[in-house]
């Protein structure tokens, strides 16, 4: 059985390591000395290479035992955290809620699901359960764009079926689709002049940018879709007419078509006002990661909610707005669920999360392996 005391004494040694993204090296090394006490080998892969992070993805492979014929599991989870993550004080209130003091994260995003990891294997090993071959994957840089896992070599992926412990919600809750995402980068070449003595010989970047963006539709498209610009970049001194403006945006749908949809709109907009105001542009976008999208009849939907019912929870499944390393899995063809941990106000110093979620999901993994070896 899961035990509490141990469980949470590893949750909070594991977020007292710094690791903000860009600077995984400490939490790296800890983990895979974590993976050799329990006898099991952490590979680092050269991800770092391309990545310029501080680690390399981690990836431990446990042989069959007495289960082999069982589907073959993958567990994945992150190893970076989100600015403020440097010395980090958690505090267990009486009410059960872990925080930090305040001053920064708490990093339980996604350090509750390592912790619960390890307590998994612990419990596997000490009951002799039997299970089939079990990966885990645990990534650098998932906080700067997925970037680990994006640069993991397919060639390390042996699995049949996925779990991501990494979304916030209540404990049986399951995302079951997510968005792609675009990022966008949209240009404007103006014309510079004098704003007092001759302006009508300029081209204003900024105000073909502005009425481009007028001419977006942007927020919520419909129940599958969003777009946003998060950033505005130009302009100059206020006696000069600009003359280049970018725009950095985004556009996400759970359907690969509507993005493809939303991304000609924003592009017609900017070029028709482009040649309206006799401007010029660069307008370019990259798809960063796949969509991935379940229902009730696939079978790791069934075997995600046979787990969780047994560990007494209620299954609930819901449609994720954000992406998360379960899109890259899926687009790596291995399908892949991203399960709710319970924590909550992520990528704030008001984040927390209850000790006894923290406990529902390690027994959730004992309880994912134990379905999946049943006959």
């Amino acid at each position: 059985m899961v035990v509490q005391d141990r469980l949470i004494q590893e949750f909070m040694e594991l977020v007292q390591i710094d690791s903000e993204t860009k600077n995984e090296r400490n939490i790296a090394d800890h983990l895979i000395g974590k993976f050799k006490e329990l006898g099991l080998e952490a590979v680092e892969d050269d991800s770092q290479e391309r990545t310029g992070h501080g680690a390399g993805n981690l990836i431990v492979t446990w042989p069959a035992e007495n289960a082999e014929d069982a589907p073959k599991l993958l567990f994945t989870c992150h190893m970076d955290t989100v600015v403020p993550g440097q010395g980090i004080k958690p505090v267990l209130g009486e009410d059960g809620w872990i925080t930090s003091d305040g001053t920064t994260i708490l990093g339980a995003d996604d350090k509750a699901g390592l912790a619960a990891l390890f307590e998994g294997i612990r419990v596997i090993k000490e009951q002799n359960i039997p299970h089939g071959q079990i990966q885990f994957i645990i990534t650098a840089g998932e906080e700067s764009g997925l970037l680990g896992s994006r640069s993991l070599d397919p060639k390390y992926l042996d699995a049949d079926f996925g779990f991501a412990l990494d979304s916030n919600g209540e404990i049986g809750s399951i995302a079951v689709a997510a968005p792609t995402q675009a990022k966008i980068t949209m240009e404007i070449f103006g014309k510079s002049a004098h704003a007092g003595v001759n302006p009508e010989d300029g081209i204003s970047a900024i105000q073909v940018a502005g009425k481009a963006i007028a001419a977006m539709k942007l927020g919520r498209i419909d129940s599958e879709t969003t777009a946003n610009i998060g950033r505005f970049a130009g302009g100059g001194p206020t006696n000069v007419v600009c003359d280049h403006v970018q725009l950095d945006a985004e556009a996400r749908s759970i359907v690969q078509e509507k993005v493809d949809l939303q991304l000609a709109q924003m592009r017609e907009a900017l070029e028709t006002t482009v040649r309206e105001y006799g401007a010029e542009c660069e307008f370019r976008s990259e798809i960063i990661y796949p969509a991935f999208s379940f229902n009730e009849h696939d079978p790791i939907v069934q075997l995600a909610e046979r787990a969780i019912s047994s560990v007494g929870l209620t299954p609930r499944r819901f449609p994720s707005g954000g992406g998360s390393d379960a899109n890259v899995f899926n687009g790596l063809k291995v399908p892949t669920l991203n399960l709710a941990i319970g924590y909550e106000n992520i990528h704030t110093t008001k984040e927390r999360i209850k000790a006894a979620d923290i406990v529902k999901a390690a027994e959730l993994v004992v309880a994912i392996v134990k379905e999946s070896a049943k006959k």
